[in-house]
């Protein structure tokens, strides 16, 4: 606890208290300061109180009812949005697939007896549709147009309701509606079937196509290149370490498939959701898209709408399954690249290393043709090589001899040159020696003009000196003489004062009564009190009184603080911003040390 805290502590008992107190428990019910209490009227205001906090409850779980529903409604609102622009997006995509489709189909069914089976396919499945439609959807849209045209028309004439009556029969409309119903339950049952019937046979082409790509997969990773086992290559040792290298590559990433695809074996197993589960887990999460603001918070809520037996801890428990799952089929991905590159890279440098080989065998087989050939060269050119050596000798004797000859021209015109420089120095010097005299001269008289500019300044300060001394000394004698006579004035008016004072004090004695029994008197302030704290009262008007109470420091007890002085130091050396001066300032302590209990523990807890 810090010494400011204490303070709260602090009680203002006084034992002349304990007097009144007997008073006033000797006076008991009598006293005018207590009065009896009213219970009927406490119960009243306690029952009133009651029903307010009951009301005040009642208010609060209207409001909280209130922001849980318009949440729920804002939620609402967002899905909706989303899956409309999800409705959209997947419209649009499947718009421009079918548009693509049905070009490639329109421009390549005559080249494969395949794609002309597709496209006769397509154009039946179009058929069978527009059939589909004309037989199932158009009734039951032309029925809902009846129905309304005649809701209206019995709205919009209600004059004529007995002819109405008879020409309309609401049975009759009512068996229809059902006929429908059960025709197109039946329509929806049969395409449900076969809904059925399609995933399954698309899960087992599905479940082929998967084993069949595996096994793709192996064939790819142990399998040779042609294009590496084409090449012809002279040093046969050379090619069986290119191939021992692949398979040695190949084997290090097919290990690191295998433990991927363990790892994704492993984490599907763990999901124990079902397949319509987890499809509709995916689906829901593939609607809202990754830029979207409180996209996890809106899906979760989606999903706990969608699948009402899963709780909240396991769809997240499953999120961070498919994300771990996600992650590792991207690592699968990954490596399929990177082994397709690595390939790539291996197979080129491997033909690269190959084609050196052979490089290398050619021109060793051409090095040792050439090398009898140079033999035989070398003979004819030696004898041209010293001839050659002779012509080189004499050019060099006559080269020498030129170059001397030139050597002395160059250096007479060199002679000259510098002579003409030291001319030129020697009348620059002189020049520049004139100019820095009358510079020289110039700076002197400036300087002259200065002191003499700087003297008169410092008799004319001097001067004004002496005046501001003598004024200074006329005011300060002026405000003793004013002060003196206000003193003078002030003890007259005292002595007047208590004069009259014991004039009416002795009249007061004179015309004294006996005081009569007041409470509200006895409880008020006195005026003793109410001068002390300044009731009533004003304030002499001294001249030269500060407007308002300092309660600070003077300079010469800031200046006596240790730190400021040892700071003010490190400033001037311009030191205060280095490591040494943050290390050194926190540790000096202050010129009188602060009691314990002005010493505050907020930051020590």
């Amino acid at each position: 606890m810090s010494g400011r805290d204490l303070r709260a502590f602090i009680t203002s008992h006084r034992t002349s208290d304990i007097d009144n107190l007997v008073v006033r428990m000797k006076n008991g019910l009598c006293s005018q300061k207590y009065k009896p209490v009213d219970y009927k009227q406490l119960y009243a205001l306690t029952e009133e109180k009651k029903i307010a906090s009951v009301n005040i409850k009642l208010k609060i779980r209207k409001t909280e009812q209130a922001s849980k529903i318009n949440k729920e409604q804002i939620l609402l609102k967002q899905h909706h949005q989303v899956w409309w622009q999800e409705h959209k997006r997947q419209s649009e995509n499947r718009h421009k697939v079918e548009a693509e489709i049905q070009t490639f189909l329109d421009e390549r069914c005559l080249e494969t007896e395949f794609l002309l089976d597709v496209w006769d396919l397509a154009r039946n499945l179009s058929k069978e549709r527009e059939t589909y439609q004309r037989n199932t959807v158009d009734p039951v849209w032309q029925l809902r147009e009846d129905l309304k045209f005649r809701l209206s028309e019995m709205q919009g004439s209600l004059s004529q309701q007995s002819s109405l009556g008879l020409q309309f029969n609401p049975f009759k409309v009512l068996e229809q509606v059902d006929f429908v119903k059960e025709q197109q339950k039946t329509f929806l049952d049969q395409l449900n079937l076969e809904r059925l019937a399609l995933e399954r046979e698309l899960e087992e082409y599905k479940a082929k196509v998967l084993v069949y790509s595996s096994e793709e997969e192996a064939i790819l990773f142990h399998e040779v290149p042609t294009e590496l086992l084409a090449l012809e290559c002279p040093y046969p040792d050379l090619k069986t370490s290119v191939l021992r290298e692949f398979h040695k590559l190949a084997d290090e990433y097919w290990s690191k498939l295998q433990e991927i695809d363990h790892q994704l074996k492993v984490i599907f197993r763990n999901f124990g959701w079902s397949e319509d589960d987890l499809w509709v887990f995916q689906t829901v999460i593939t609607q809202y898209p990754s830029d979207l603001q409180r996209r996890r918070t809106l899906y979760l809520d989606m999903l706990q709408r969608y699948l009402p037996d899963k709780s909240r801890h396991e769809l997240v428990v499953h999120e961070k399954a498919l994300d771990r799952y996600h992650f590792t089929r991207n690592q699968h991905r990954a490596l399929m690249l990177n082994w397709a590159q690595a390939r790539e890279a291996f197979l080129l440098k491997a033909v690269m290393t190959i084609a050196e080989a052979c490089a290398a065998h050619e021109a060793e087989m051409m090095l040792a043709n050439n090398r009898r050939k140079q033999q035989e060269i070398c003979a004819d050119l030696k004898g041209k090589v010293l001839q050659w050596r002779v012509q080189q000798e004499e050019a060099a004797r006559l080269e020498v001899a030129i170059a001397a000859r030139r050597k002395e021209k160059e250096d007479e015109k060199e002679r000259l040159q510098k002579q003409k420089e030291m001319i030129w120095r020697a009348e620059e010097k002189e020049k520049v020696r004139k100019y820095w005299a009358e510079k020289q001269q110039k700076w002197q008289e400036l300087e002259e003009k200065d002191l003499l500019c700087l003297a008169e300044l410092k008799k004319l300060m001097t001067e004004q000196a002496f005046k501001d001394r003598e004024r200074v000394k006329f005011r300060q004698e002026l405000l003793e003489k004013r002060w003196m006579e206000k003193k003078e004035l002030a003890l007259q008016e005292a002595h007047e004062e208590e004069e009259r004072q014991r004039r009416l004090e002795a009249l007061r004695q004179q015309v004294a009564i006996v005081a009569e029994f007041d409470p509200a008197r006895m409880m008020a302030d006195t005026v003793a009190s109410k001068a002390r704290m300044g009731i009533g009262t004003e304030e002499e008007f001294i001249l030269q009184r500060p407007l308002f109470k300092l309660h600070t420091y003077s300079e010469q007890q800031i200046i006596s603080d240790p730190r400021v002085r040892i700071e003010l130091a490190l400033r001037e050396a311009e030191l205060h911003n280095t490591l040494y001066a943050k290390e050194i300032l926190p540790k000096i302590p202050p010129l009188k040390l602060p009691r314990r209990d002005m010493e505050s523990t907020v930051f020590k807890i």
